[in-house]
């Protein structure tokens, strides 16, 4: 259909190029002393695809990006599409063959990383662009941009079905897919969050939530529809959050509970100066913290959603009759995960036969969903995308009741994911791990509760003699071949339970995991 006079290829370069032309002068990102407003952010993004080419990268091609919040990933957020390419945001907490793993799996053709983490890149066979993130003439990332040549780009495709990002999940197993976003998906995500999160041209907004995470759950593109100010942070550190809070007449932020617990309790917290809208999502909010935050000036929604959903996928829609309740109330209705947002098209609350469960608030079943807000496919994965798209609807494999009003609520988790901090992790990596040392029979690994980070995983381990080895021992093998944040706090030895057939039975583990916390 390109040509069309009735119709154009929907993409998020398009939010860009008309804020540049809209805006010019308005500052669009915020990194420390530094400003850019918006001609100079199209002008780089488009200088930026143009070297890509240049270094070799072909229309399809997959460029990954290592690195925290900072312009250079906002950057390449839009020019790697914009060179025809495909986005891959790398995960900055994993270990050095994780990183190697995945960009092996993706095939990708260069990596621009940030100066902190080329160390994990020492396995990866790829054109490495270092990214000092000092904006000076020396960084080799700025001469990068240097070399490109902007007035050969144009913020637009040929087809908007075209593969825009891989965003990587390991989900319930330990080998990671690729979830494919295309160009029409994350337009009309980035749209859904312009509505759902009430941005407007004068929000600014803060990088909390990594924007590896699902591509920043869209916002990248959200925030440049409204040419709203971008402010980056390197690390959520609670201090840095409030400081910028303060600064920069902060609007709006994303992040999982558990950073939001360390911003409401930190030191520093006091009442904001004018109303906040913060995002909560990667794992339900308690009402203790919404009903925290509420306190201090900040607006919590709550958003829910997969990485092969474009991160968020519903959101908990305030009713004006729940004005009428009381506070505690309240706040379990804002917990709850809501509706579709207006870009996703459908979701439902299953049974095992694949019928709608009551809408009663107690049933429980299966999350699933498709439409729009859906990934197609999990990249050169034909086997797995099959049996996630069975019936014709994603299965998230989360658990989840109905409510009478249309909201869902989530319950339990299917399988054995741990949702630790917002970040997923499989049990079946930790315990491959955990079973590649030397003393180690046997182990099963489950979620603890932490009051901090919501769970973390608790491993049983058998060995293959007493005394062999201790705890610390375990955990530091883990932290050796793992990201920390995948690696047990604890280490509980003895028998594993096992059904008849031999399984573990890892619902009497979870049991005794509650019962001691």
């Amino acid at each position: 259909m390109t040509g069309s006079v009735s119709r154009a290829e929907l993409t998020p370069l398009g939010f860009l190029r008309r804020s540049a032309e809209l805006f010019p002068d308005r500052v669009a990102i915020v990194h420390g002393e530094r400003r850019t407003t918006y001609a100079e952010f199209a002008r780089r993004v488009r200088a930026l695809a143009s070297a890509l080419r240049e270094r070799g990268v072909e229309p399809g091609d997959r460029v990954a990006v290592l690195a925290p919040n900072t312009p250079a990933l906002l950057e390449a957020s839009f020019a790697i599409p914009a060179a025809g390419a495909v986005l891959v945001a790398l995960n900055v907490r994993l270990a050095a063959g994780e990183v190697a793993t995945i960009v092996g799996d993706a095939g990708a053709r260069v990596v621009l990383a940030d100066h902190a983490l080329c160390e994990l890149l020492e396995d990866v066979d790829a054109d490495v662009v270092r990214v000092d993130d000092t904006g000076a003439d020396d960084d080799p990332y700025e001469q990068l941009v240097a070399a490109g040549t902007p007035d050969d780009v144009r913020l637009a495709v040929d087809d908007e079905d075209a593969l825009f990002a891989l965003n990587y999940t390991s989900g319930t197993t330990g080998k990671p897919k690729g979830a494919m976003y295309t160009h029409r998906g994350a337009y009309l995500q980035g749209l859904g969050d312009v509505v759902e999160f009430g941005l407007g041209y004068d929000t600014t907004y803060l990088w909390v939530l990594p924007m590896f995470h699902c591509n920043g759950w869209g916002f990248p593109w959200a925030v440049t529809a409204v040419a709203g100010r971008h402010v980056c942070l390197r690390r959520p550190d609670p201090g840095a959050i409030w400081d910028a809070l303060d600064a920069e007449r902060i609007t709006h932020y994303c992040c999982a509970p558990t950073v939001q617990i360390g911003v409401v309790g930190h030191d520093g917290a006091h009442e904001l100066e004018q109303p906040v809208r913060v995002a909560l999502g990667g794992a339900p909010p308690t009402p203790a913290l919404i009903a925290r935050s509420e306190k201090l000036g900040f607006h919590p929604t709550h958003l829910y959603g997969l990485t092969e959903t474009y991160g968020p996928h519903t959101v908990c829609v305030w009713q004006p009759e729940w004005d009428e309740l009381d506070r505690e109330e309240q706040a379990h209705r804002r917990a709850r995960q809501g509706q579709v947002l207006m870009a996703p098209d459908e979701i439902r609350v299953v049974a095992d036969d694949g019928s709608d469960v009551p809408r009663d608030g107690e049933t429980l079943g299966e999350v699933v969903m498709r439409g729009n807000g859906v990934m197609t496919g999990y990249f050169e994965d034909a086997e797995r995308t099959k049996e996630a798209f069975r019936d014709g609807w994603y299965h998230s494999g989360d658990i989840a009741v109905w409510h009478p009003d249309g909201y869902i609520e989530l319950r339990d988790r299917a399988k054995d994911v741990i949702i630790s901090g917002g970040e997923n992790i499989s049990t079946i990596e930790v315990e491959g791990v955990l079973s590649d040392h030397p003393a180690v029979v046997e182990a099963a690994v489950v979620a603890a509760p932490h009051e901090r980070w919501g769970e973390r995983p608790l491993a049983y381990v058998v060995l293959r003699r007493e005394g062999e080895a201790d705890a610390e021992d375990l955990i530091a093998f883990c932290r050796e071949r793992l990201a920390h944040f995948k690696c047990p706090d604890e280490v509980v030895f003895g028998e594993l339970p096992k059904t008849s057939t031999g399984k573990v039975r890892k619902d009497v583990l979870r049991e005794r995991a509650a019962s001691a916390d």
